[in-house]
C-alpha cells in the first residue's frame, strides 16, 4: 500500500481557531478521505506552534502563564477538529518534550555541517508574524500584517541561508511541482534570485521557547521550531518504533500553508532540510485567502467570521462544501453569508438532496422500495447511454482535480453528473410512465439508471461531505461504508437490483436565507462579546452631576504601558514626533506633540501610558493609533510624561 503523508501549517496559537484555520484543516481531511478511496495509507498531522514573543505577550495580557495560555488555545482547537470530525492521525504541539527533542536535533545536524555561527542582529521585526522585515513596505510596515515593526539589536545565532540560494534554485528548476501553485512557485524563484541574507534563528530578549543546546540564553526563533514539528509529529528524534515510523512517512508528499507563510516553507524549511541533509517534502502548495468584504479576515481588522455558527446553522457538511466549491484552490476568495446560504440551497438542498428525495419517494412508491431491475441493454435508449456516458465522465474529472488540487472543478465534475439525473428524470417522466403498466419496464430503467447515477455522485462527495454521503448511501440500501470504497474500482453498472432502500429523511433541509443569515451573524456576535472583557452597563447622569462621570465611563477608557521602540521627528513639524510603542500584543505608531521637551533619544526604551481604544486620525498626514499621556508643567505647558517609579511589565492595563 503506497504511504502519503500530509500536513497542514502547525496553527500559531496566539489567537483562536477562525475560518481560514478551519479551512485549510478541513482540505486537508479531504484530501485525507480521498487518497485513502485511492488505496493509500495515509498520514495527516496538524498542531499548534506555541512558542515566541507574540504568544508570551498575548499570554501576559491575558494575566496568563504561557504554557497555561498554550495549553487554553490548543484545547480550542482540538476541540473545534473533533466537533467538526476531522480525520487526523497526530497533533503535534511545540511544547511536547518529544518536539523539543527533535529541534535540539535539527540544530546540531546544521551545526556540525558548519552552516550555524553566532553574531549580532540589527533591524526590523514584526513580532505579530514573528518576521524579520527585509522588505518593508513604503511607509515602513510588515508587508505582510501592514503594523509597524519593531527595531531590534540583539546577539543571536545565525543560519547560513545565503550558502543554500543555488541549490535552492537548482531544486526548483528540477523539481517543479515543489512549489504551487505556479503564481506561488514563480514568486519564490524571484525572491531567492534576489538574494538570500543569513537568518537568525535564536532569540535572546524573550524567555518563552526552547532553549539552545550550549547556549541557553538563546531560545530557538519560533519559525526554526514550527517548522520542525512535521519531523517531530512523526518520529524525528525519537528512537525504536518512532525512529522507524519517520524513516517510513519522511518526505511528506503535501504541505498545505496559507500563501503569507509560503516564505517560511518554500525557503527556510527547505534550506534547513538540506542543512540536516535530510530528504525534501515533494510538494509545498499554498492556498488563498478568505477575505471579509475583500480584506484579509485577521483578529486586527475585526472582520473574523469562525465556522462555529456556520456549522451550528447550515451543518457541518453545508460548511465543507461551501468552503472547497466556492475557492479556486491558490486563489482569495471573498465570504458572504449570502452566498453561502444561496450555494447550500441551490447545490446541496434542490439539485442533490431534492434528487435523492424524489428518486427514492418513487422507488418506495412504484416498487415497494426495492430498486428495480432495468431492462436489458438492447433496450437501452439515447438518454440512459447519455447518463452513464455523463457518470463515467465525471469519475475521471474528479479524480484528476483533486490528484491535482483543483477541488472547485472536481466537485463541478460531480455537479455535472447531479444536473443530468435530474435533467433525466424531468425528460423520462417517471411519473407519467409509472400510470401505464405496459410501460413498468421503462420505468425500472428510469429509476434503476437514475439511482445508479446517485449512488456514483455519493461516492464522489463522500471526501467532501461524509456524513451525509453515508446517510444517502444508507437510504439507498447500499451494505458496507463508503470509507471502505475504491474509487479505482469505481464505474456504471455496479448498483445491485433488489436493494431495498433504507429510511427516507431529507438530507440537506432548505433553509430560509434570511433567517439563517441572522442565526449566523447572531451567533457570531455572541461568540465575539464571550471573547471580549464583560460589556460594563452605564447609567445617565442627573442633571445636578453633570461634572462627574460614573465608574463606568471611566471604564470605557483603556490605557496600557507601552514602551517606546523607536521614535523620529516629523518632517516639517516643530512640535511632533512620531512613535512606535509596544503594547504588549501589538505595536502602534503614535503621534505626540512633545517633541520640544523630549528628544527621540531620551524617549527610546521608556514605558510610559498610553490610551489605546481611541479612533486612529491622521495628523499631518501620519496615522496616529492612540495617545501618549502627559502632565503639563507651567505656564508654558510643557509636557512631562506619565512613567513608573518601578518596573511594570509592558502592556500591563491601567484602572
Amino acid at each position: 500500500m503506497p504511504k502519503f503523508y500530509l500536513t497542514t501549517p502547525i496553527y500559531y496559537v496566539n489567537a483562536r481557531p477562525h475560518l481560514g484555520h478551519t479551512y485549510t484543516t478541513i482540505v486537508a481531511d479531504s484530501i485525507t478521505r480521498y487518497k485513502r478511496l485511492r488505496g493509500y495509507e495515509v498520514v495527516f498531522l496538524t498542531g499548534t506552534d506555541e512558542h515566541g514573543e507574540t504568544v508570551a505577550r498575548s499570554a501576559r495580557r491575558a494575566g496568563r502563564e504561557p504554557q497555561a495560555f498554550a495549553d487554553e488555545v490548543a484545547g480550542a482547537y482540538q476541540r473545534l477538529w473533533k466537533t467538526l470530525g476531522l480525520d487526523y492521525d497526530h497533533f503535534i504541539r511545540t511544547t511536547e518534550s518529544r518536539h523539543e527533542a527533535a529541534v535540539k536535533k535539527l540544530f546540531q545536524a546544521a551545526k556540525k555541517a558548519g552552516y550555524i555561527y553566532k553574531g549580532k542582529y540589527q533591524g526590523l521585526y514584526c513580532v505579530p508574524c514573528e518576521l524579520y522585515v527585509t522588505d518593508p513596505t513604503p511607509e515602513g510596515n510588515c508587508p505582510t500584517c501592514g503594523r509597524p515593526p519593531e527595531r531590534v539589536e540583539e546577539e543571536n545565532l545565525f543560519f547560513k541561508l545565503s550558502a543554500f540560494q543555488d541549490k535552492l534554485l537548482a531544486h526548483y528548476e528540477k523539481h517543479p511541482d515543489f512549489v504551487q501553485p505556479e503564481s506561488r512557485r514563480n514568486e519564490v524563484v524571484s525572491f531567492v534570485r534576489s538574494g538570500l541574507r543569513d537568518l537568525s534563528i535564536t532569540r535572546t530578549r524573550f524567555r518563552w521557547g526552547i532553549p539552545v543546546p550550549g547556549e541557553e540564553s538563546h531560545v530557538f526563533y519560533v519559525w526554526f521550531d514550527a517548522l520542525t514539528s512535521y519531523l517531530s509529529g512523526i518520529g524525528y528524534g525519537a528512537t525504536g518504533a518512532g525512529a522507524s515510523q519517520f524513516e517510513r512517512l519522511w518526505p511528506a508528499d503535501l504541505q498545505l500553508v496559507g500563501k503569507e507563510i509560503l516564505r517560511f516553507h518554500a525557503v527556510y524549511w527547505p534550506a534547513f532540510l538540506m542543512a540536516a541533509k535530510l530528504p525534501l517534502p515533494k510538494t509545498i502548495y499554498a492556498h488563498g485567502w478568505w477575505l471579509m468584504e475583500l480584506e484579509k479576515m485577521s483578529k486586527s481588522r475585526g472582520n473574523i467570521v469562525r465556522s462555529e455558527p456556520i456549522h451550528r446553522v447550515v451543518g457541518i457538511d453545508g460548511l465543507r462544501y461551501y468552503l472547497l466549491r466556492e475557492m479556486v484552490f491558490g486563489q482569495d476568495s471573498n465570504f458572504s453569508y449570502d452566498a453561502l446560504v444561496t450555494r447550500y440551497n441551490s447545490d446541496l438542498a434542490n439539485d442533490f438532496g431534492n434528487l435523492v428525495s424524489r428518486l427514492l419517494t418513487m422507488v418506495e412508491r412504484y416498487f415497494k422500495g426495492e430498486i428495480p431491475y432495468p431492462s436489458a441493454g438492447a433496450d437501452r435508449t439515447a438518454e440512459d447511454r447519455e447518463v452513464a456516458a455523463v457518470a463515467e465522465r465525471s469519475i475521471t474529472a474528479f479524480q484528476q482535480c483533486f490528484d491535482g488540487c483543483d477541488f472547485s472543478r472536481g466537485l463541478e465534475a460531480v455537479w455535472a453528473l447531479v444536473s443530468a439525473v435530474n435533467k433525466y428524470l424531468v425528460e423520462t417522466e417517471p411519473w407519467v410512465l409509472a400510470e401505464d403498466e405496459a410501460k413498468r419496464a421503462r420505468l425500472a430503467t428510469v429509476l434503476w439508471t437514475a439511482a445508479e447515477g446517485v449512488r456514483i455522485a455519493t461516492t464522489l462527495l463522500y471526501p467532501v461531505v461524509p456524513a451525509a454521503a453515508e446517510r444517502v448511501r444508507q437510504q439507498l440500501g447500499l451494505e458496507g461504508e463508503l470509507a471502505a470504497t475504491s474509487l479505482d474500482d469505481l464505474s456504471w453498472g455496479q448498483f445491485p437490483t433488489g436493494t431495498r432502500i433504507g429510511s427516507l429523511e431529507p438530507v440537506f433541509p432548505r433553509l430560509e436565507k434570511d433567517a439563517a443569515i441572522q442565526q449566523m451573524r447572531q451567533l457570531e456576535e455572541e461568540l465575539t462579546a464571550a471573547a471580549a472583557p464583560p460589556a460594563r452597563r452605564g447609567g445617565a447622569v442627573s442633571a445636578d452631576e453633570q461634572n462627574w462621570i460614573s465608574i463606568d465611563d471611566f471604564a470605557k477608557v483603556e490605557m496600557r504601558v507601552g514602551e517606546v521602540r523607536s521614535a523620529e521627528r516629523i518632517a516639517g513639524a516643530t512640535k511632533l514626533l512620531k512613535m512606535v510603542v509596544d503594547i504588549g500584543d501589538e505595536v502602534r505608531q503614535i503621534v505626540a506633540g512633545i517633541a520640544e521637551a523630549y528628544t527621540p533619544e531620551q524617549l527610546v526604551g521608556k514605558k510610559v501610558v498610553i490610551v489605546t481604544n481611541l479612533q486612529p486620525r491622521k495628523i499631518r498626514g501620519v496615522e496616529s493609533n492612540g495617545m501618549i499621556v502627559a502632565a503639563t508643567v507651567g505656564d508654558s505647558g510643557r509636557p512631562v510624561l506619565a512613567t513608573f517609579s518601578e518596573d511594570v511589565p509592558v502592556g500591563a492595563r491601567l484602572k
